[in-house]
C-alpha cells in the first residue's frame, strides 16, 4: 500500500503540504484519511471493484468529511493483482454547500421540480410534495399537477404560462393559490425556465416556493394601507408632528381642513395663532394634557373644540404618541385630530333620546321591560309590576315563562325563538299571566327587537297592555247575551202560550157566556156556571205558570250560594217517601255526603223533586223501580246524573220538544207539561245545563251540570 505514482490533481487536492511522497506508505501520507478505506482496500485487493458517489466520515478530531471514490484492482500481465488504481475526490465543501442549500429550501419551503418531456416524466422533490400535502410516494402527473392550482384565475394563468413556455421558450415567476391535497389553500410562488434544443422544447424546470405567510401578511398590509388611506381622507384624519427641540409643527392638509384655514395663511408654528382657534374653555385643560404627556405622566388623548374664522363651533379629538432617542430623551410627538362634532351632536340627542326613553317607560300606563336573548328581565316598570302583583325585585328574580300561563307557553317559546333566530323582527300575541296571587291576568303582548350597528340582536322591548277588565266584561257580556237568549226563547214561550193557551181560554170563556145568555134551562145554567168555573181555575193556574216563569231569572245571580246536595237530595227523599214506599222504590245515592255546588237552595230542591217523582210516575209495572244517582267532578263543574229504569222517552219524536212548556209523552192524567220546562229554566238559571238519554221501556238518565268555584272544589275533592 505505497504510492508508487499520482496526478498533480492528486497532490493538490489532497496533500497541498507534501512536496513528493512517491514509495512512500498511503496512511502515512494521508493520515487524516478514515480507517474505513482499508476494508475497502483490502475488498478491492480481492479482485472487486468499488464506487461511491459520495459518503460521510467523521475524524478523530470531531470534524466532518465527505469523499467521492472509484477503486480497482491493478493487475500484471499475469493477470495477478499487483496494487490499486485509486480515484478519490474530496467533496466536503460540495456536500456542505448542498446540505445547506437542502436546508434553506426547507427554510424556506423551496422546492423543485422537472418535466422530461422527451420521455413525460415529472419528478418533485420532498418539499414541493410537502407544500402540495401528498404522499412522499407521490408520482405526480402533468395534468394533476396543473389541477393542484385553484380553478378560475389561477389554474388558467399557469396553463398559460407553461403553454407560452413550452412553445416559445420564455421562463415565468407567478404567485398563484393552491389547493392542497387536504383542501388547504395556500400562496406559492413558481417559478419555471425551458431547455430548448433545435427550437424544441426538451424539458421544464423549476422552483416551487410556500409564500402562504409572506402573502396573506402583504395582503393585509396592502387592505390596511388602503383603508388608512381612505379613512385619513374620507373621514377627515388630520396628522401633525412637533418636534420639541426646534419647537417646530407640521400639518398634513386634512389639518387645515380640520381647522377650516388656508395653507398658506395659517401658520401651526405661530403658537399664539394656533391657541385662539381653541374655544377659550378648554384651552387650560388641553395645554395641561399636552404638558402631562411630554413629561411622560400620561398619553395624550383628549377632546377640545376649535372656534373656526366663521365663528362656527367644531368637536375635535386628538390622539399623539411620543418618540424617544436611543437615550429615552423625547424627540417628538406624532398625532392625530379627528373631526368628532356630528358624534358630539349624535351623543346629546341619545343623550336625550335615552331620558325621554327612561321617561317614557317609568310613567307609561302599559307595561313595559326590556328582556334579553335568554328570555331574562333587564328592566321592567311598574305598570307590569303593578298589573302582574309583583314588586319590581321579586318580577326581576322571574323569567317570562314562569309567569306565563301553561296553555299560552309553547306559542310565546315559539314566537320568541323566531325573533332569536332572526326569522322577524317583532311579534303579537293575546296571552294570559299568572298573578302572584294566583289568578289570570289577560294581556296583549307586543315584542320588538333591539339590534346594534351591525345589526346583531341586543335585546328585546316588550309591551304588556292589560285587558283583564275588558276580557272580564266580554265574559260578562256573553253570560248575559246568553240569559238574553234565553230570555227571547222563554219570550217566545209566552207568545206560543199567549197565542194557543191563553186565546184558548178566552174563546171557551166567550162561548161559555154566550150560551149563558141563552139558555133558559136553570139546570143546565148550573152546568154552565160549574164549567165556567173551571173554565176560570185553568185560565188562573196558566197564568200562575207564566209568573212563575217570569220569576226565574229574576236576581239570580244575587241568590247564588253554596248547596249540599246530598243534604237537599235526602230532605227530598223524605218529602217523597210516602210515594216511595208506595211504589217500593230502590234509591241509590252514589255521591259523597259533602258534595257542594253554587246555586239556589228552592230550585235545586225542586229539580231534585221534579225529576224523581217523574222517575217514580213513569215507573215501569214489568219491574220494581229503581233511581241511582252518581257524580262525577270536571273542571269547575260537578256532574250529577239521575237515572231509572222506567218507561223511557221515544227522544227520535219528542227529543226536540222534551222541555217544552205543556208538552207530555204519555198519557198520565196527572201530567201537565211544565215540570221539565220548569226545571231546565231553573239549571239555566244557575248556569248549568241539563241533558238526557232514554230508551223506550228501558229507562231515562238525566244529567245535571252544576257550576262550582275554587273553594267548593277543594271541599268537593
Amino acid at each position: 500500500m505505497h504510492f508508487q505514482a499520482y496526478s498533480d490533481v492528486w497532490r493538490h487536492s489532497l496533500c497541498p503540504d507534501q512536496t513528493d511522497f512517491q514509495g512512500r506508505e498511503f496512511f502515512t501520507v494521508l493520515p487524516h484519511i478514515p480507517e474505513a478505506f482499508r476494508q475497502i482496500f483490502n475488498q478491492c485487493l480481492n479482485g472487486k471493484s468499488i464506487e461511491d458517489p459520495g459518503k460521510k466520515f467523521i475524524a478523530q478530531d470531531g470534524s466532518i468529511k465527505w469523499y467521492k471514490w472509484r477503486l480497482n484492482p491493478r493487475k500484471d500481465t499475469n493477470g495477478s493483482i499487483v496494487g490499486l488504481i485509486v480515484v478519490l475526490e474530496d467533496i466536503t465543501q460540495l456536500q456542505m454547500n448542498q446540505e445547506l442549500v437542502l436546508k434553506a429550501e426547507r427554510v424556506a419551503r423551496i422546492g423543485g421540480w422537472e418535466i422530461d418531456l422527451l420521455t413525460n416524466k415529472i419528478h418533485w422533490t420532498d418539499v414541493t410534495k410537502e407544500i402540495h400535502e401528498v404522499p412522499k410516494d407521490y408520482s405526480p402527473h402533468l395534468q394533476e399537477g396543473i389541477n393542484f392550482y385553484k380553478e378560475g384565475i389561477h389554474r388558467d394563468t399557469i396553463s398559460k404560462v407553461v403553454d407560452r413556455a413550452i412553445s416559445e421558450g420564455t421562463p415565468w415567476d407567478v404567485e398563484l393559490i393552491i389547493v392542497t391535497a387536504k383542501g388547504n389553500e395556500l400562496w406559492v410562488r413558481a417559478m419555471g425556465d425551458v431547455e430548448m434544443l433545435n427550437g424544441k422544447c426538451i424539458r421544464v424546470f423549476g422552483t416551487f416556493q410556500d409564500i402562504d405567510d409572506k402573502k396573506r401578511t402583504e395582503l393585509q398590509l396592502r387592505e390596511v394601507s388602503k383603508r388608512l388611506s381612505i379613512a385619513t381622507s374620507g373621514s377627515h384624519i388630520g396628522i401633525w408632528e412637533y418636534n420639541i427641540k426646534s419647537k417646530e409643527s407640521i400639518w398634513d392638509e386634512n389639518m387645515y381642513k380640520l381647522f377650516n384655514v388656508e395653507q398658506g395663511e395659517f401658520d401651526p408654528n405661530d403658537f399664539g395663532l394656533w391657541l385662539s382657534t381653541i374655544h377659550p374653555e378648554d384651552r387650560e385643560a388641553l395645554l395641561k394634557n399636552y404638558g402631562e404627556a411630554l413629561s411622560g405622566k400620561r398619553e395624550y388623548r383628549t377632546e377640545f373644540r376649535i372656534v373656526r374664522p366663521d365663528g362656527g363651533i367644531s368637536h375635535l379629538g386628538a390622539r399623539a404618541v411620543l418618540v424617544r432617542d436611543e437615550f429615552g430623551q423625547p424627540l417628538k410627538m406624532v398625532g392625530t385630530n379627528f373631526d368628532i362634532t356630528e358624534l358630539k351632536n349624535t351623543r346629546s340627542m341619545l343623550e336625550r333620546s335615552e331620558k325621554s326613553f327612561q321617561g317614557a317607560f317609568e310613567k307609561s300606563n302599559t307595561g313595559m321591560a326590556l328582556v334579553d336573548i335568554a328570555g331574562q328581565w333587564i328592566r321592567v316598570n311598574q305598570s307590569l309590576c303593578k298589573s302582574l302583583g309583583y314588586t319590581e325585585e321579586e318580577l326581576m328574580r322571574l323569567s317570562f315563562q314562569e309567569i306565563t300561563y301553561p296553555e299560552n307557553l309553547e306559542e310565546s317559546l315559539i314566537a320568541f325563538r323566531k325573533v332569536i333566530n332572526g326569522e322577524t323582527n317583532s311579534y303579537r300575541l293575546e296571552k294570559k299571566y299568572l298573578h302572584k296571587k294566583g289568578h289570570i291576568v289577560h294581556g296583549i303582548l307586543t315584542v320588538t327587537a333591539v339590534r346594534d350597528n351591525n345589526d346583531q340582536l341586543e335585546h328585546l322591548i316588550a309591551q304588556v297592555i292589560d285587558i283583564t277588565e275588558r276580557k272580564n266584561a266580554e265574559v260578562e257580556l256573553t253570560r248575559l247575551l246568553h240569559i238574553t237568549k234565553q230570555q227571547n226563547d222563554s219570550l217566545l214561550n209566552f207568545a206560543h202560550i199567549v197565542s194557543h193557551n191563553l186565546r184558548s181560554h178566552a174563546t171557551n170563556l166567550s162561548m161559555l157566556t154566550g150560551f149563558i145568555k141563552q139558555e133558559k134551562d136553570p139546570k143546565e145554567i148550573s152546568e154552565i156556571h160549574h164549567m165556567l168555573s173551571d173554565a176560570s181555575e185553568s185560565l188562573n193556574e196558566t197564568v200562575l205558570h207564566l209568573n212563575e216563569v217570569v220569576q226565574l231569572k229574576v236576581g239570580v245571580s244575587e241568590k247564588m250560594k253554596p248547596v249540599n246536595l246530598y243534604k237537599t237530595l235526602k230532605n227530598v227523599k223524605k218529602n217523597l217517601n210516602t210515594l216511595i214506599q208506595k211504589k217500593n222504590v230502590v234509591l241509590h245515592l252514589q255521591f259523597p255526603e259533602n258534595l257542594t255546588v253554587m246555586g239556589i237552595p228552592a230550585y235545586i230542591d225542586s229539580i231534585f223533586l221534579n225529576l224523581i217523582s217523574n222517575s217514580i210516575k213513569y215507573s215501569s209495572p214489568d219491574r220494581a223501580p229503581e233511581i241511582t244517582i252518581s257524580s262525577k267532578a270536571s273542571k269547575n263543574r260537578v256532574i250529577l246524573s239521575i237515572a231509572d229504569n222506567g218507561l223511557g222517552i221515544n227522544l227520535d219524536r219528542h227529543g226536540k220538544k222534551i222541555f217544552g212548556m205543556y208538552k207530555t209523552f204519555h198519557r198520565n192524567k196527572d201530567a201537565k207539561g211544565i215540570g221539565l220546562f220548569i226545571t231546565k229554566n231553573q239549571i239555566e238559571a244557575m248556569n248549568g245545563t241539563i241533558e238526557v238519554q232514554s230508551t223506550v221501556n228501558e229507562g231515562t238518565t238525566f244529567t245535571l251540570h252544576f257550576e262550582v268555584n275554587q273553594k267548593l272544589q277543594e271541599i268537593n275533592v
